[in-house]
């Protein structure tokens, strides 16, 4: 480990999973004689017939659904599509959905995206959940290698997973943890990435004792070298464990993850000067970011469950959990380009930041009738809790170019001493939802209201004084219908809220310091969806409002508003018994619907582009059994860099292509992959986050992967 994290968990995750194996083993052997049970395990279901997309997924408190019966627009993302993908993190897995973009850089320090438009995971909170829970997911990456499936519920989702610990009303994430399967698997995956990045990751799953009741699911990955990037390089180890329990009564599980990243000339995003032109993207490859900076994190995330039945009827459930996460990093800090030859100021600076993150829910399950109404009644209560310290120091500001990077001596800014703490946020909340089945079967609708307390403290960082304090409350409902015509055809609609929290009116403004209260988003939507057996088809049509404050004059003002609506059209599954796809187009009509200024009414929104559009296709060749050609185009139209819509990035279109091979090799099933990433090396802008910056997009890219079964 790196003298950074001398008390690096890492490898004591491994441990315990490599002896918990054995172990496994052992006491497998000792009942080979008992006869084995089908165990359902949570978090796993039957995909869509390319494999690529789940036909159940998580619903908040509402628990896990079939697409059909929930009443959003819903997509998960299998961990076999992840691997036939080779997506290394997070933000490769959402940019196969058409309605996500993802809106950092590549070889930068998190992923953060556009859900319907809305910025998700752009600050130092994440706002990722995992398997269900905000505050638990590693805060700045989450690697594929620990995760089972990728859930996309799109829209505000306040009711049903509370809310999200930065305000996002996009939509929400949830990474599904693996967890062990009903057979045994020993996987090693062996991968490369140009220039010269190399990994080795093995996932391992084990199930035990009487009936196979226990289970444990171990991976590890290490991964390190040059990256496509001018003067980049990039370690990260990672390592997974996760025990369950699946009894007559009882279910239980604990997952732990803990990782370790380092990139050595980390990549930044850009500001624009005041009406400046959007310039031309340089070539992917060009990093700007001087070659002596870095970047280093360590988290460690623990999320314990269980859920016990009393009844056939009545189940009661808790889970609790939390993330550390520490990152160092010195590198450039707000790089602005000046002009159209793409002269830049850049000013090196030295951080440290420390996020401290906890949860827990307790709640109840039941299933009753009220005469011939059948009901699915949800009680829950939540505590979320967070804690964010970071501090700096800085050099003075230096000059290069976008186009040719000037490298200058390294500036030897020192390290902080400490880090300060500079905000804590609780978010409270009981939350009440009943799901009632009208006697026809045909028709479901679900009720519900969360009562959410919001509490934020910040702190001076020079004396650690308090200076200002929030607590709020609000209330969000939740009305969602499905009807089904037929058994695999869904109309649906729904109105649910968002909940961000008010702001704090400025020290400039006469009603500096006024706590507003936390501000409302509000989804309007409708749907249908069909499953035709051989593919999954949905098409949605949406509103979604979202307030925010303004100065009127000197006054601070709750005043503002965006709306974006848009359509969505998904379809995924087999065209024919040789070929499968998985596409979708969205298109959005973003809107500042109210603003104080004549020059930004009516515009469109920062990053809100007004079509998405993804085609993904796979063809097993006639010619060769086992062989399968793959191919994907990715598409985004012009996206605004300022409210007055005068800075903006042209649309762009990315290509790959890529080959899957399935074998047999010396006994051991054997699967080889290899990938062609932005094929025709497109050179372009490829984000736009919400607060004006951009981010240059990856240069082509060759993935090669093996992965070997025993």
């Amino acid at each position: 480990m790196h003298p950074m994290y001398p008390d690096s968990r890492i490898s004591r995750i491994a441990l315990a999973g490599l002896i918990g194996m054995p172990l496994a083993s052992s006491v497998m052997a000792q009942t080979a004689d008992t006869p084995v049970q089908t165990v359902l395990v949570s978090g796993q279901s039957e995909p869509d017939s390319g494999g690529q997309i789940a036909k159940n997924a998580h619903a908040g408190m509402l628990g896990d659904k079939n697409l059909l019966d929930t009443p959003f627009s819903v997509a998960s993302y299998t961990s076999q599509r992840m691997l036939d993908q080779q997506a290394l993190t997070l933000a490769e897995v959402l940019a196969g959905d058409p309605s996500t973009r993802f809106t950092g850089q590549v070889g930068g320090v998190t992923d953060s995206f556009f859900i319907r438009g809305f910025p998700l995971n752009e600050g130092n909170l994440s706002e990722v959940a995992f398997d269900g829970v905000y505050g638990v997911s590693p805060n700045y990456h989450l690697f594929t290698e620990y995760l089972e499936s990728v859930e996309i519920l799109k829209g505000p989702a306040a009711l049903l997973y509370g809310m999200s610990p930065n305000g996002g009303v996009g939509g929400v994430v949830n990474a599904v943890p693996k967890r062990s399967l009903p057979r045994d698997l020993t996987r090693m995956t062996l991968d490369y990435g140009s220039s010269s990045q190399l990994g080795a990751a093995l996932d391992v799953s084990r199930r035990f004792g009487e009936e196979r009741r226990f289970g444990i699911r171990f991976n590890v990955l290490h991964r390190s070298g040059d990256t496509p990037l001018d003067n980049q390089t990039s370690r990260a180890e990672v390592a997974a464990v996760s025990f369950d329990y699946r009894g007559q009564r009882t279910r239980a599980s604990l997952d732990i993850v803990e990782q370790y990243q380092w990139i050595d000339a980390p990549t930044r995003p850009f500001l624009l000067a005041a009406g400046l032109a959007v310039p031309q993207a340089p070539d992917g490859r060009r990093n700007i970011t001087q070659p002596w900076g870095w970047w280093k994190s360590n988290d460690l995330a623990t999320l314990g469950k269980v859920e016990y039945d009393l009844n056939d009827n009545l189940t009661v459930f808790a889970d609790a959990g939390g993330t550390r996460s520490d990152v160092s990093r010195y590198s450039d800090q707000t790089l602005t380009i000046l002009n159209a030859a793409g002269d830049i100021t850049v000013t090196p600076m030295n951080w440290k930041f420390r996020v401290r993150r906890s949860t827990a829910d307790t709640g109840l399950r039941a299933r009753f009738r009220t005469g011939t109404i059948q009901h699915a009644l949800v009680v829950s209560g939540n505590v979320y809790h967070d804690e964010f310290g970071s501090i700096s120091n800085s050099a003075k500001a230096i000059n290069s170019n976008i186009y040719v990077p000037v490298v200058v001596a390294d500036t030897g800014v020192p390290a902080p001493l400490r880090v300060p703490k500079l905000s804590v946020s609780t978010l409270s909340s009981a939350a009440v939802a009943d799901t009632l089945e009208l006697p026809d079967q045909h028709v479901e609708l679900t009720l519900g209201l969360r009562r959410q307390l919001v509490e934020s403290k910040n702190y001076s960082a020079a004396t650690g004084a308090r200076t200002t304090y929030y607590k709020q409350g609000a209330l969000t409902p939740l009305v969602g219908v499905v009807f089904k015509p037929e058994r695999n055809v869904s109309l649906y609609a729904n109105y649910i809220e968002g909940l961000s929290k008010g702001d704090i009116a400025p020290n400039i403004a006469t009603n500096a310091g006024q706590v507003f209260a936390p501000y409302k988003s509000k989804q309007y939507e409708v749907g249908a969806k069909a499953d035709l057996g051989v593919a999954l088809a949905t098409v949605a049509a949406f509103q979604v409002s979202k307030p925010s404050g303004q100065l009127y004059g000197a006054t601070y003002s709750m005043d503002s508003e965006q709306r974006n609506r848009g359509v969505e059209l998904n379809l995924s599954g087999a065209a024919s018994r040789a070929v499968r796809l998985l596409a979708g187009l969205t298109w959005l009509d973003g809107r500042l619907v109210k603003t104080n200024s004549a020059a930004t009414i009516g515009k469109r929104p920062v990053g809100v582009p007004d079509a998405m559009a993804n085609l993904g296709a796979e063809w097993d060749l006639p010619f060769q059994p086992g062989l399968t050609a793959t191919a994907a185009v990715i598409y985004t139209g012009r996206q605004y860099v300022d409210q007055a819509n005068v800075q903006a990035v042209p649309a762009w279109t990315k290509t790959d292509f890529g080959l899957r091979y399935r074998t047999v090799i010396a006994g051991k099933a054997t699967t080889l992959r290899g990938g062609l990433m932005n094929a025709f090396d497109r050179h372009y802008w490829g984000g736009v986050a919400s607060y004006g910056t951009i981010s240059q997009a990856a240069p082509r890219t060759v993935q090669l992967s093996a992965a070997i079964d025993w």
